[in-house]
């Protein structure tokens, strides 16, 4: 089986840090229950452009087709705010399948996230 690859999407990275700056983000959450589901995306997709729900994702699938879901992975919020446990997860399954650049992307999203929110030590 061949492992999928992905790109960083710089402009998700962007999108965010300025959510993050805009203090538009969750602390405590169960992101199983908060992540979008599929239902949520189409919703989301009704009103918002590809462009929009891309912005949403860390990563880019390299191969998949632009304005498909399948070009888009590791979801870090809930289309409306930035979730800790989500740029944790992103870190989490990013280790865990040797996505090096999507983890280290998600981890200073989550250092920054730490900051602005006054998490500490």
């Amino acid at each position: 089986m061949r492992m999928a690859k992905y790109t960083v999407n710089e402009a998700a990275v962007t999108k965010c840090r300025e959510l993050i700056k805009a203090k538009q983000y969750v602390l405590d959450s169960d992101w199983g229950d908060a992540q979008p589901n599929a239902e949520a995306e189409n919703g989301f997709l009704k009103k918002h452009s590809w462009e929009e729900y891309g912005a949403w994702h860390l990563g880019l699938t390299e191969g998949a087709n632009d304005e498909t879901k399948a070009r888009y992975a590791f979801v870090y919020g809930d289309l409306r705010r930035v979730h800790r446990t989500g740029l944790i997860a992103c870190v989490y399954r990013a280790s865990e399948w040797r996505h090096k650049k999507i983890e280290l992307a998600a981890h200073e999203l989550l250092q920054l996230l730490d900051s602005t929110a006054g998490i500490a030590d």
